[in-house]
């Protein structure tokens, strides 16, 4: 008799199809249910948001261990348009983080791969990739540029610090450029800061006090005052302070700096014979600023130039008390090294330019005058 071949029961089957099919949702909602509760939600969706899921958790200790927990601060700048690859790689390069794929990886499982600002930040190997991504997109950054132009007196630096992002106020920083509190070694006792509080690009914390900040700018003044400089200034029978003040006079009479030297010249002979200035920008600045922070008046009037001031060279011989802008390194020179001329005059050119015709004598100066 013929015994027929045994067939798989159909009760065997179903369970192992069931067990199958739930190992493979397992295997589709544990990936993101895992992952958004060690990196929080990803913002993919279908098949993104589970290979994404399975990728942070693959890296794992990658994203969430610091590379140094005793990583001190450094500064950190990303350029307009840089790559979030770019980004990734020079974090890695630069030891902040331990892995640029995994960086990048979670940027992308968490949406901030197109939210990277660009600017300066402060980072630290101290933290994990997930607090560096955090950081990198705070719009913004730590450090700011303040800018002082060459020629600026204490109130035009006052004035621009409202729009500059630093947190103190104009009369903190007014207060204490005029009665700096520390020793400058080329400042007369109970002088203030002005011409000394350095033209130039500067970077501040935003959190920079207003002492810090006027202390930064006297560093770099006495970083400018080189030996060299020194040198020039005594040749002309000057001290570091008398030196600055006619600088700053230079500086604001020369629209073009290549007439500095020359410009020099002309007072450095006026003060040999004993001669006043008569220097506009001594009268403006006696005449101070006015609420719309007008800090040099122009024209001046008659009237302006009989104003009872220190500060008046048309009254005054010799040089003013104290600077009346904060002169730049090209101004500091050409009073240590002015061109060696015969001139004891000068006036603006009549056709705009803003360079200057000078002349020996008052007929020759009178002269030169516009019809």
């Amino acid at each position: 008799m013929t015994r027929r071949a045994a067939s798989a029961s159909p009760g065997c089957f179903w369970p192992g199809l069931t067990l199958l099919l739930g190992l493979l949702i397992a295997a589709w909602l544990l990936p993101p249910l895992w992952a958004g509760q060690v990196f929080g939600p990803s913002t993919q969706t279908g098949l993104a948001a589970w290979r994404y899921s399975a990728l942070v958790l693959w890296h794992d200790g990658l994203l969430t261990e610091p590379l140094d927990p005793g990583g001190q601060e450094r500064l950190f700048a990303v350029s307009p348009g840089s790559s979030v690859q770019q980004v990734a790689e020079r974090l890695q390069s630069e030891g902040f983080i331990r892995s640029a794929r995994a960086f990048s990886d979670y940027l992308v499982y968490a949406g901030l791969d197109t939210r990277l600002q660009s600017g300066d930040f402060r980072l630290s190997a101290a933290l994990n990739a997930l607090q560096i991504a955090r950081a990198l997109q705070d719009a913004t950054p730590q450090e700011v540029p303040f800018v002082v132009l060459p020629g600026w007196r204490m109130e035009e630096i006052a004035a621009a610090l409202p729009t500059s992002g630093l947190s103190f106020s104009q009369a903190e920083f007014l207060a204490l450029a005029a009665a700096p509190p520390w020793g400058f070694p080329d400042l007369p006792p109970g002088a203030s800061a002005e011409g000394f509080l350095a033209p130039g690009e500067y970077r501040f914390d935003r959190q920079v006090s207003a002492a810090d900040f006027v202390s930064e700018m006297l560093r770099r003044a006495e970083q400018t005052l080189s030996q060299e400089l020194r040198q020039g200034f005594s040749r002309q029978n000057l001290s570091p302070y008398q030196a600055v003040i006619l600088a700053s006079i230079v500086q604001r009479e020369a629209v073009h700096s290549e007439e500095q030297p020359q410009i020099a010249s002309v007072f450095l002979n006026r003060l040999a014979l004993g001669m006043k200035l008569d220097s506009d920008p001594t009268v403006q600045y006696a005449l101070g600023c006015d609420p719309l922070n007008n800090c040099w008046k122009v024209p001046l009037s008659l009237e302006d130039l009989q104003t009872v001031s220190p500060f008046n060279t048309y009254q005054n011989t010799g040089l003013p008390p104290a600077p009346i802008a904060n002169p730049g390194l090209e101004a500091l020179k050409a009073v240590a090294f002015p061109a060696q001329t015969p001139y004891l005059y000068f006036r603006a050119r009549c056709d705009g330019s803003g360079l200057h015709v000078f002349a020996e004598t008052f007929e020759e100066h009178l002269a030169n005058g516009c019809e």
